[in-house]
């Protein structure tokens, strides 16, 4: 009687088994599911593509087609054109046989001829450019020699010896009026009235533009700064110092020659030390005299070495003989004018240097009864060739 209720668990077994089965069953085909309609939407856009490009490739060879139906047309057009003879000039393929058959073969000289004639062209529009190019460069070294010849420095001329002056009437004196750098001063010495050289300077801290006084004058000169005793002169806008260079040196002067393109005499502005320096005055005097300038010397000092270095290239030396203005009163210029008077009688000639003092210009403008014995001359006159 125990072993009957046992049987009933049976069934619920089996229950348990039916309802695991579906759920195992649903997975697999909710995956087929959604993978079949992206292969589907795949397909579909390789196919637009593919419909897209035949269509296009269908276009243009109907577009082909069409353009040689036009052309072929026009050529058709163009041929009965040609054989009516509405257009002139124009070789057909028929009338190419007519005349190949005409020409030998072997001697083909028309068609040598033909092209001889067109190589010819060419040539001679070359020749034409060439005459024209050939022409330009000749101007141009025409031009170039004319600037050589223009930048080639002046030979420095003969000086001539005292000897000349004694072949004049009067003796000779020449003023030199040193320190000129404003225009101002070129008219005080022009409002004398009597025959002077302007001795003006270079660029400087006075004026930068100097040199444009220089412009139009036929008797000027410049008045270079150069190494003295005293430190303060030689702060000067480029002096020349003794320690510069031979390339230093000639650079300065070659600076000059441009400043000053048709001056060619020099004198010192200070310079004790550099004059008596023989090494540093050889080295200017030589490249002075190679750019076309003749150095007078202001004789600062009675060392100076410029007479042994004139004499040693051939040159005649020239210096000055005397200061006018030291002292900036009337008598005192006088005074210093007659004894430049009285040297010009000993020797036929004299150098006179003075400044741009007003007093100076006043004393020169009331001195004619001095100047009587003498002719006023300017610097260059005293290098006066036979």
């Amino acid at each position: 009687m125990a072993v009957q209720p046992k049987k009933k668990k049976s069934p619920i077994k089996t229950k348990i088994t039916t309802k695991k089965k579906p759920t195992i069953k649903k997975k697999p085909t909710a995956k087929k599911r959604t993978v079949k309609p992206r292969k589907r939407k795949k397909k579909n856009k390789s196919n637009v593509k593919r419909n897209f490009f035949i269509f296009f490739a269908l276009l243009l060879m109907s577009s082909f087609v069409a353009f040689g139906f036009y052309m072929g047309k026009n050529s058709d057009a163009l041929s009965t054109a040609i054989q009516s003879g509405e257009i002139e000039g124009s070789y057909t393929t028929k009338k190419l046989l007519e005349d190949l058959a005409k020409m030998k073969i072997t001697k083909p000289k028309e068609e040598v001829k033909h092209v001889e004639k067109y190589k010819s062209i060419p040539k001679e529009k070359k020749n034409i450019v060439e005459k024209i190019r050939v022409k330009k460069v000749k101007s141009q070294n025409t031009q170039a020699k004319i600037t050589k010849i223009n930048k080639k420095p002046v030979e420095a001329p003969k000086v001539v010896k005292t000897s000349l002056f004694t072949k004049s009437k009067k003796p000779r004196l020449a003023i030199i009026i040193d320190d000129v750098s404003k225009k101002s001063q070129i008219h005080a010495i022009k409002a004398t009235g009597l025959v002077m050289t302007p001795a003006i300077f270079p660029p400087s801290e006075l004026s930068m533009t100097s040199h444009h006084l220089a412009r139009g004058m036929k008797h000027a000169m410049i008045h270079l700064p150069m190494e003295s005793g005293n430190a303060q002169f030689n702060t000067q806008y480029k002096t020349l110092l003794t320690h510069f260079s031979a390339t230093q040196i000639k650079e300065r002067v070659k600076e000059l020659r441009k400043l000053f393109p048709h001056v060619r005499y020099v004198n010192n502005h200070t310079g004790s030390v550099f004059t008596s320096n023989t090494k540093s005055m050889k080295k200017l005097y030589k490249v002075l005299r190679d750019e076309g300038f003749i150095f007078i010397d202001s004789r600062t000092i009675g060392s100076s070495k410029v007479r042994q270095i004139t004499r040693s290239f051939g040159d005649a030396y020239v210096s000055r003989d005397i200061f006018i203005d030291n002292v900036h009163t009337v008598p005192y210029i006088h005074k210093q004018l007659k004894k430049a008077v009285q040297i010009a009688k000993k020797k036929g000639y004299a150098v006179a240097i003075g400044h741009p003092h007003k007093i100076t210009m006043k004393a020169l403008k009331s001195a004619n009864n001095i100047f009587k014995d003498v002719e006023l001359v300017y610097i260059d006159r005293i290098y006066e060739e036979n």
